[in-house]
């Protein structure tokens, strides 16, 4: 039993033709044309859709594939979005919003976005603190087997937390210095987990890409095993697709 429409995305008028993909609960996806966008969609089987991995990935994937079929300037929804009918669209989001949506068609018409995750080992990065700050391991060989006061050991921990500061702003500032020139525009998101210690996305000229994920594997080699770096090369483009309030 239908539930209304499940939406993907927004593309460009005239949109893809020809798209032969699979969507959620494993309903064949469907363009509509209203204006001058064209909407992805599939027939939702559910009232709602719970946030699981398999559907995350599903309603992912579907985007992925339109875009890889060479339909690049794609505006992805949120996931999760049914509705009844077209109308309710065309008044909720085509009326009012319908040259922010254009805007955004222009600002993402050629680039695709990419994704750079750091992490690091903080115990690891500490060791090599105390082996590399000879005042650090100095002050911390000193006070070994004594009772610290209250005082000693905020001092202590703060003088430590400083300086684990400022070698992971050293790691952010090497990766904007060789990134950021290459993008369009840089969106720095906030850590997922304790391990990492920096989360950006980049809107980078499409074609552009090979040359960028280059400067990600040299500086995955300048830091030699320091970091785990995750980089996502393909993804529908969540961080710059987002309507300004009103």
């Amino acid at each position: 039993m239908a539930h209304g429409l499940y939406l993907y995305g927004i593309f460009p008028s005239p949109g893809p033709v020809g798209l032969d993909l699979e969507g959620l609960d494993k309903q064949p996806v469907h363009t509509h044309s209203l204006d001058d966008f064209i909407f992805l969609y599939s027939a939702a089987q559910q009232e709602r859709y719970l946030s699981s991995r398999k559907n995350l990935l599903g309603h992912e994937r579907v985007l992925e594939q339109a875009m890889e079929q060479g339909y690049r300037t794609l505006l992805p929804l949120q996931f999760g979005l049914i509705i009844e009918d077209w109308g309710t669209v065309k008044d909720q989001l085509i009326a009012p919003k319908g040259n922010a949506l254009r805007q955004l068609f222009g600002r993402l018409d050629g680039r695709r976005e990419v994704g750079v995750k750091l992490m690091w080992d903080a115990e690891v990065e500490l060791e090599t603190l105390m082996q590399e700050n000879d005042l650090l391991r100095a002050e911390r060989d000193r006070l070994e087997g004594k009772t610290l006061s209250m005082d000693e050991i905020v001092r202590i921990g703060q003088s430590i937390e400083h300086a684990m500061t400022a070698r992971k702003q050293a790691i952010i500032d090497t990766f904007r210095d060789m990134l950021n020139p290459h993008a369009a525009e840089v969106i720095e998101n906030d850590p997922l987990t304790e391990a990492m210690i920096y989360n950006a996305a980049y809107l980078i000229p499409w074609d552009d890409e090979p040359a960028f994920g280059q400067q990600v594997e040299q500086l995955d080699a300048q830091f030699d095993g320091r970091l785990t770096i995750r980089y996502n090369n393909f993804t529908a483009p969540y961080n710059f697709a987002q309507l300004a309030e009103e």
